[in-house]
């Protein structure tokens, strides 16, 4: 089984530890240190060797970072953990502070009214994040320190890096060589006089070389930095123990292998402009660039946008892995439903849907940890089950069932809500305002050139005219066999980066209300070009293709709050799920889907 369920989190640590970390600050004369969720790669994922945070804290989201002073420590979340972190820190010792409302840059000024020095590890922060701090700051006293990890100091037992081996991707899935890739991208920086651009996300470099690896748990990506030059040749610096020949012969003469000890020298004898992006390379390598004779460029990591937007071979290959999983999901509903109520835990949920994907034999990592939450956990937005937390599903509950596959051709990651017995109507009446807001992004027509912040609100619509919302994005991007969090593309108020076809991304509205429930509906969809409508403008359109088919729980919807429009669409996709997935499914779970389909 990929997930475990033993607990991570440790807040009765959290005293003692904040407590050395204090001891070391005083003698390393700093006023404060900064402990962000990141490594140096800064990706969004880390392994266990990076969880500063984590073990500093008890935190486990995915996203945070905590700024530890001499009187004061506070750990910023965004609206995403404002429950989790409540379970997971000592409320004694550690503050939790509303992010982004809460600047890190406003709370620090306030915090250290006479000024002081701030300490931090200038591989785990980008540039433009240290650059704004020193600006903003300067002149209430506050300056910022690179230095040694204070962290990694006081961690006695900290695991050592990962060495996962790294493995070829076939051009087949990919749609496109490497040696193709590398040239596009290479006339680019030609195209702007620069002679290379440095490479630090680890899903950039996957995509750009064609390989996988297996540094990070759920996200096949290796833990490398590269070097792309304007000749088209790459060289990439990782561990020699994670290359092995048939790696050698993929990669072939046009990609130099250096070890990861070679990177900052490297660097230092770079000649010409040299491109990194402000907003993903840790600070430190802006500092290394300075002491050589390269010329710093700012310009956002050329692999981001080409690697968001997908090949037909890539979009291909995530529909089958689309499809299978959506059988594994049936057959795992067909059981659900035939279990006798008061007889399964979240755990029990979790076990057998993995065993459901592992079913298909083609599952090689589920792509992140499933969230299975019943009545009052389902309102943590990213809650983990784990022995100490998992509650039996009981009469009138939601369970917020959020669950992913990573297969070679695919990454998935769909959300269902789902009815324990009888549940309440006010239940019913927010599930159904997600689901209109779901349908909405479904069905959208949108001019070429909108971003996500311009459809983000639509998947609101339904739930604004009530009084509610939900706090995270409508949607993130999605990879293909690589993060199942991927940028620069999302639905998402923040986002002003304009969609393009080929791009994946998630659909999941929800509502979530503290202590009693929580919804969230998720299918994946990608942009595509828009077929011309009669009487139309002459106006190139966008539209989304749905990726996720799975049905929709009919027993939660007021069917009377639906549009005819949302009837229709929702009736065509249960029609859509029963002739895509029947085929694939046992006889049994074929005549649950058959039921679960039908019109309402």
């Amino acid at each position: 089984m990929f997930q475990s369920f033993e607990n991570r989190a440790s807040p009765q640590e959290g005293r003692a530890r904040l407590t050395a970390l204090r001891r070391l600050m005083a003698k390393e004369r700093v006023a404060g240190f900064l402990v962000p969720r990141a490594d140096a790669h800064q990706g969004e994922y880390c392994a266990p060797h990076d969880e500063r945070l984590a073990w500093l804290t008890g935190f486990t989201g995915s996203a945070g970072f905590a700024a530890v002073l001499k009187d004061s420590a506070g750990v910023f979340i965004d609206g995403r953990y404002r429950t989790q972190v409540k379970d997971q820190v000592d409320l004694d010792v550690f503050t939790p502070v509303p992010w982004p409302e809460t600047a890190l840059k406003d709370w620090l000024a306030g915090a250290l009214p006479q000024g002081g020095v701030i300490a931090y590890d200038p591989w785990l922060h980008v540039a433009s994040e240290i650059e704004d701090l020193e600006t903003s700051l300067a002149a209430k006293g506050i300056s910022f320190r690179a230095g040694p990890n204070l962290v990694d100091k006081i961690w006695p037992d900290q695991p050592a890096p990962p060495l996962g081996p790294i493995a070829p991707y076939p051009e087949a899935l990919a749609g496109e060589s490497h040696a193709s890739k590398r040239a596009r991208l290479a006339k680019d920086l030609r195209s702007t006089s620069r002679s290379a651009a440095v490479l630090t996300l680890p899903d950039s470099i996957a995509w750009l070389l064609n390989i996988r690896g297996s540094d990070i748990p759920r996200n096949p990506v290796p833990h490398a930095f590269a070097i792309l030059f304007d000749t088209g040749h790459v060289t990439l610096f990782t561990d020699p123990a994670k290359i092995d020949d048939m790696l050698r012969a993929h990669l072939g003469p046009e990609v130099k292998l250096r070890p990861g000890s070679a990177f900052v020298p490297t660097l230092h004898s770079l000649q010409g402009k040299v491109q990194l992006d402000r907003k993903t390379a840790p600070v430190k390598l802006a500092q290394e660039l300075a002491e050589g004779n390269a010329v710093l460029c700012w310009a956002d990591d050329p692999c981001s946008l080409p690697k968001a937007c997908k090949t037909k071979a890539e979009i291909a290959g995530t529909q089958e892995a689309h499809l299978r999983d959506g059988a594994a999901m049936v057959e795992f509903l067909t059981w659900f439903e035939a279990q006798p109520i008061g007889t399964l835990t979240e755990i029990d949920v979790v076990k057998r849907l993995e065993e459901a994907r592992h079913a298909t034999q083609d599952l090689l990592d589920i792509s992140f940890e499933t969230i299975a939450g019943t009545g009052p956990h389902g309102a943590i937005m990213h809650y983990r089950v784990t022995e100490d937390t998992n509650a039996p599903l009981q009469e009138g509950q939601l369970l917020v069932l959020d669950s992913g596959g990573q297969y070679i051709d695919g990454t998935t990651d769909i959300t269902r809500t789902l009815p324990i017995g009888a549940v309440g109507q006010d239940e019913k009446r927010c599930f159904t305002r997600v689901l209109q807001g779901m349908i909405a992004i479904s069905r959208l027509r949108f001019p070429k050139g909108l971003a996500g912040r311009d459809l983000d609100a639509i998947a609101r619509y339904p739930l604004w005219l009530a009084g509610q919302d939900f706090n995270h994005g409508t949607g993130h991007g999605v990879g293909v066999y690589l993060c199942v969090h991927e940028g620069p593309q999302r639905l998402s108020r923040l986002s002003d980066v304009p969609l393009q076809a080929g791009m994946i991304l998630s659909n999941e509205p929800g509502y979530y209300r503290e202590g009693a429930f929580g919804i969230r509906l998720e299918n994946l969809i990608v942009v595509q070009e828009a077929r011309p409508l009669e009487g139309a403008d002459p106006r190139p359109m966008y539209d989304f293709l749905t990726l996720t088919y799975v049905p929709i729980a009919r027993g939660l919807i007021c069917v009377e709050m639906l549009s005819p429009d949302e009837r229709h669409w929702l009736n065509l996709y249960h029609k859509a799920c029963y002739e895509n997935i029947a085929p694939r499914l046992s006889p049994e779970a074929r005549v649950w889907l058959s039921h679960a389909t039908q019109e309402i």
